[in-house]
Formats: C-alpha cells, structure tokens, sequence
C-alpha cells in the first residue's frame, strides 16, 4: 500500500489556511502540501507551476479556483494525478455576466478598496446562513485576502476571467474523484456539482449541509473525515 501524497489547491485570495483543519488531519504520515497560485495570471501557468513543485505522484485537493486549477494540471500531466478532490468548484468558464462583475471589482480594488470589495461583495457570497454572522470566520477570511493583496487579486480574476471550460475534460478523467459541495453555496451552488458528479464515471458526491462555498471552513470537521475516507480507499487502490 502506497500513501499518497496530498497537494491542496485554494481558491480566490486564499492560502494555506484554507485547508488548515484537513492538512491537521491528514499530516502524519502523509505527505500534506499547498500549491502557490499567487504568482501566475493563468490558470495554465498555476497548474504549471503546481505540477512543477508537486510530487511525482499524488491527490489534487482543489477548492473553488483550485478546482479550476486541478482540471487543468489533469490536462497537463494526468499520469501523475493519483485521485482528485474537487469542493465548491465549477466546470465552465466565467460568463460574460460574470466577467463584468470581476472587471468591476478589479476597477475598484485597484483604487484601493480591496477591503470593501472582499468585506461587501465576496464574504457575503461565500458562506451559508449558520456562518455569515460568524465574525472570527470572517476575519481569517479577510486575513487570508489582506495577505496576498490587491496585486494578487487582480491577477487571479484576470485568470479566472480567461479560463477554459472544463466540460469536456469530465469524461477523460478516469482516477478515483470526490466531490464536495456546500448546500447553500450561492457562488458554486450543489448543482454544478451535480454536472461534475455525472460527468466523471465513479466520482462520489457529498452535499454539506449548512454549508456555503468554503466548505473546508464553514464544516472543517465534516471535510476532513471525507477526505481521510477517500484518501484511505485511494492508499489501497495505489
């Protein structure tokens, strides 16, 4: 029985932190990483630079952009992708609503308002009812977005305002796959992953109840034992 190794992917001006209570959970034995989508303005570039510093062989743990990212390093290099977990992501490219909406906020974060823009328009979007009024959640949220900074933002919404649609990439990937979908996820809601689930043959489905879309935060416990689950079954199939 090989351990395979685990390499978590964060969404839109996340970190490390993102996944802290999983990458707890999961260390030990295994080996635990977190690629580094600060640095790239295309998701090509990001699963680039992922497969680049990841192991030979390992589990793509992708959230929301990082799910976006981990459809990609599977185009790239899927011999070395051992099984994926895809949370509170989307298969299709961004929308011309939705481009709109990110040219705006690229607008207003470059005058300064990073803040405002993650504090009125991202937190309220990204978390079900049980969290929205969770202020030490909204602050790691914040801290994480502070962190990476206006430049980052704006180099991650160009990214995702240009990234390819990932439909037809479903049915190619044939490696053991968990699905994670928060219940009142507003940003990445249970039936996009519904699509995902019939797209790839043998994918498991988990909808979190009370969820929204930073379901590895909002649920920490809930996704960690997911994981652990299908990261068990998947030691044994390697």
């Amino acid at each position: 029985m090989t351990i395979t190794p685990v390499v978590f992917v964060p969404g839109l001006m996340c970190d490390r932190h993102l996944f802290a209570a999983q990458a707890n959970a999961l260390g030990g034995a295994r080996s635990v990483g977190h690629a580094d989508l600060s640095k790239d303005a295309t998701i090509a570039a990001m699963a680039a630079r992922l497969l680049a510093e990841a192991p030979d062989r390992f589990c793509l743990v992708g959230l929301s952009m990082g799910g976006i990212v981990a459809f990609e390093a599977w185009r790239q290099a899927p011999a070395r992708i051992a099984g994926i977990a895809l949370l509170n992501t989307t298969p299709f490219a961004d929308s011309p609503a939705r481009q709109a909406t990110r040219l705006s906020q690229i607008d207003r974060v470059k005058r300064g308002q990073l803040k405002s823009v993650v504090m009125e328009e991202l937190k309220p979007n990204y978390l079900g009812s049980q969290s929205k009024c969770d202020e030490a959640l909204l602050d790691e949220i914040y801290v994480m977005a502070a962190s990476l900074g206006p430049e980052v933002f704006v180099r991650q919404s160009r990214a995702l305002m240009s990234r390819k649609d990932s439909i037809d990439t479903l049915s190619t990937i044939n490696r053991p796959t968990i699905i994670i979908a928060g219940a009142e996820d507003d940003v990445c809601p249970p039936e996009l992953h519904e699509i995902i689930h019939r797209g790839i043959q043998g994918s498991k489905l988990l909808v979190v109840p009370r969820s929204g879309h930073l379901t590895t935060m909002e649920a920490p416990d809930i996704v960690a034992k997911a994981l652990s689950n299908f990261l068990d079954e998947l030691d044994h199939l390697t």
